[in-house]
């Protein structure tokens, strides 16, 4: 097949201790998953879950013991980390029940949903669709992926993120209020999910501001941590 400009590359994520490299299609995220933290954004209790996406290109792959550089994005004054784990889809699928969920899953990594904050305050408060708060460039920094079955304990996981060397965020993965295979049987009912997926699945409490020279230390027990510098 030809085209008529050069097709773009296919964005691609780091494989824990392999050469092979994971294609990425789609990235889902999954909108106040902890309880803590949807309290600290204004929601209440175990609402049902709610999703919004980034594009696939929005990934910035780093590699184990690298450090990767996010640049501090244009029209914010108000960069804020969102420490996740990232669900990396290996069968696709619609309406998938949650009892047969984790059948798709090919692994796990260590993601940050980085946000401005500011911009999607100003959406929600207009009414307006926040995806220029949520969907820019390099907002979806994402660790090498652990296939699923080197990570048995990944749904009691330790999770949390170190700025600068202090804490920031610090959870469990087993507080999420939907958990992996719920947010797959909900996601599945809406979109077919289909391999080279990735989903965001939530972060606690503690979100706050970055700023450029500050370094981001993001970690999920089990799992390749993830180091970002804000540049």
């Amino acid at each position: 097949m030809s085209h008529v400009i050069a097709p773009p590359p296919v964005p691609s994520v780091a494989v824990h201790a392999q050469t092979q490299r994971f294609p990425v299609r789609r990235i889902y995220c999954v909108g106040r998953n902890y309880a803590a933290h949807a309290v600290e954004m204004g929601g209440t209790g175990r609402e049902a879950p709610f999703f919004f996406m980034k594009p696939g290109d929005a990934v910035l792959p780093v590699a184990a013991g690298e450090t990767g550089t996010l640049t501090y994005p244009s029209l914010t004054r108000d960069l804020h980390h969102e420490v996740e784990l990232v669900v990396a889809i290996g069968q696709g699928g619609r309406d998938i029940p949650a009892a047969r969920a984790l059948e798709h899953v090919w692994g796990y990594a260590v993601g940050l949903d980085m946000t401005r904050r500011d911009l999607q305050a100003e959406m929600k408060k207009a009414g307006r669709p926040w995806s220029i708060g949520k969907a820019f460039e390099g907002s979806a920094p994402i660790g090498a992926i652990t296939p699923a079955a080197y990570v048995p304990g990944i749904g009691t996981a330790a999770i949390g993120l170190v700025v600068n060397g202090k804490p920031r965020q610090a959870g469990r993965i087993d507080q999420m209020i939907w958990n992996v295979a719920e947010v797959i049987e909900h996601l599945s009912a809406a979109w077919v999910l289909a391999p080279g997926d990735l989903i965001y699945t939530g972060t606690p409490e503690g979100v706050a501001a970055v700023v450029a020279g500050e370094v981001l230390e993001a970690s999920i027990e089990g799992l390749d941590a993830l180091r970002v510098r804000i540049g």
